[in-house]
């Protein structure tokens, strides 16, 4: 549910607060500029500053400069509370009162300084008027009250509670008292808290973090990010909400190629990155996440089907699911959408009928594309590393199964790749050789790089290539259109997917 308890920091963008967290005055500074172009709330890390020149040179200006229509938060945390500002209590209040003088008019303070404050008080020294009491665990998620009353914590003006959660069960928890709770901020860390640290002001909290240059915590989003692509800043309790489940999961483009979609079609729902280790756990919180569907990719799309009430007769027939969606009773129907996407692909390229095509790899994706060739006409071989893996995969669709020897002498009217190899984070290993390729068109179904190794060897033999990124969207396409029944954007959603393979390319 929505908490429609005012925010003490306002509204709409007002919540989403910018991280600045650098080493020097200038960067800082440049980073306050590109801050408040998307959001008019700042948090300064003075801690992240190398030297107290350099906070000094930074403070200065901002007196200067005199943002008034910008809400600045003051932190500058010691080593003893998460930061990385040396020396005592004393060193910090110093920055902080210079901080007031500036023109802040919030200050962070962690819990681990007011333990040692007479009283347990800041009121009496010259900081910033409005006070926040931060409070980090960097190890679990503690037992929380269902409300945080601000009051109880020596009369600050707002609580922030940031906690590394191990699992989606521990960032809902860290949620939960966001509901109730006023002047209450909830920040869920790691790499599991990511979606959950984009559905916090949904949630209640009276901010979400998001960095501008350098992240300060694990499982950060940029300010980009979180305004434009998650439109963490909009979100309410009417958003529909979707994902892409997996591990690993950070590489992938679904959030990009759906949340371009949402936008283009003026939806209110959002797409997030879900990182699952471990597929019950994350089942169990599907429901009090509010998920309305879901992509499957690695390691999931056979593991799926045990969890699923019921699936289409393809899917169960594939053996794998790529797409879930989520009942109003919390259970879960399982489709397959790789199957339409590399007809769809392929046929482009060749006839289908009569031809023979080498699937190379056994997993959930060569399942779907075996099947949906040999149901095309098309006479289909199956190669892997886990021979066993492709004979069974082999005999299910009605194919043969090669030995990786005679790849050398065989050929094909086309080649699939359907294994990782060559996906990022390491580009540059071919799953075959120049030797192995002899064939008029090669697919590879990874999309990310976009000329992987093994398309940049096709295209050096004068092979056709298709790029991953025709099957991802085309079978991300048919789940977008699955999950809302509305004519998807394609072509807005191919142009942003490619768009951001080719900013990857310039880095």
């Amino acid at each position: 549910m929505l908490n429609r308890v005012p925010s003490p920091f306002g509204s709409g963008p007002r919540r989403l607060c910018a991280v600045l967290a650098s080493p020097t005055a200038h960067l800082m500074r440049s980073q306050l500029r590109a801050a408040l172009k998307q959001t008019p709330t700042v948090e300064l890390r003075l801690d992240w500053l190398c030297s107290d020149a350099e906070r000094r040179k930074f403070l200065a200006w901002l007196r200067k400069e005199k943002f008034s229509s910008g809400t600045m938060i003051a932190t500058c945390r010691r080593t003893e509370g998460g930061g990385r500002l040396s020396g005592g209590i004393p060193h910090e209040l110093f920055w902080l009162m210079e901080a007031r003088a500036a023109g802040c008019s919030w200050c962070d303070i962690e819990m681990e300084t007011f333990r040692e404050l007479p009283q347990q008080s800041v009121r009496e020294y010259a900081v910033p008027s409005k006070i926040m009491l931060s409070i980090h665990d960097f190890d679990r998620t503690p037992p929380l009250p269902r409300t945080v009353e601000v009051a109880h914590h020596g009369h600050v003006d707002a609580v922030k509670i940031a906690a590394l959660s191990r699992s989606y069960s521990d960032a809902l928890r860290l949620l939960a008292p966001a509901r109730k709770s006023r002047a209450f901020v909830a920040v869920p860390m790691g790499e599991v808290a990511l979606p959950l640290r984009i559905l916090a002001l949904r949630a209640g909290s009276a901010l979400a973090y998001a960095p501008v240059g350098e992240t300060t915590a694990p499982g950060q989003v940029s300010l980009h990010q979180m305004k434009n692509l998650y439109r963490a800043d909009q979100l309410n309790h009417a958003t529909k909400i979707y994902g892409v489940i997996g591990d690993p999961v950070g590489h992938s483009l679904s959030p990009v190629l759906h949340n371009t979609a949402f936008i283009a079609s003026r939806m209110n729902a959002v797409y997030l990155p879900f990182l699952v280790p471990a597929l019950r756990e994350f089942l169990k919180a599907v429901r009090a996440i509010g998920l309305r569907g879901f992509s499957v990719t690695i390691p999931h799309k056979e593991t799926i089907l045990k969890y699923l009430k019921s699936c289409d007769p393809l899917a169960a027939e594939i053996g794998a699911v790529n797409t879930v969606t989520v009942s109003a009773d919390g259970s879960l129907h399982g489709s397959n959408t790789d199957y339409l996407a590399v007809l769809h692909t392929l046929a482009s390229r060749i006839k289908l009928r009569n031809s023979r095509v080498l699937i190379f790899g056994a997993g959930g994706s060569a399942r779907a594309a075996a099947f949906a060739l040999a149901s095309a006409g098309a006479s289909v071989a199956v190669c892997a590393r886990r021979e066993v893996a492709a004979r069974q995969l082999a005999r299910a669709c009605g194919g043969e199964a090669l030995p990786r020897r005679s790849l050398r002498t065989e050929k094909f009217d086309a080649i699939l790749n359907t294994t990782p190899i060559g996906m990022h984070p390491h580009p540059g290993v071919s799953p075959l050789t120049a030797a192995e390729l002899h064939c008029r068109v090669v697919m590879d179904l990874i999309y990310r790089p976009h000329r992987t190794a093994l398309l940049k060897l096709a295209a050096q033999k004068r092979i056709v290539t298709i790029s991953g990124v025709e099957m991802f969207v085309a079978q991300g396409v048919a789940q977008w259109e699955m999950w809302t029944r509305k004519n998807a954007p394609v072509a807005k959603m191919r142009a942003a997917v490619v768009a951001a393979l080719q900013s990857e390319t310039r880095r």
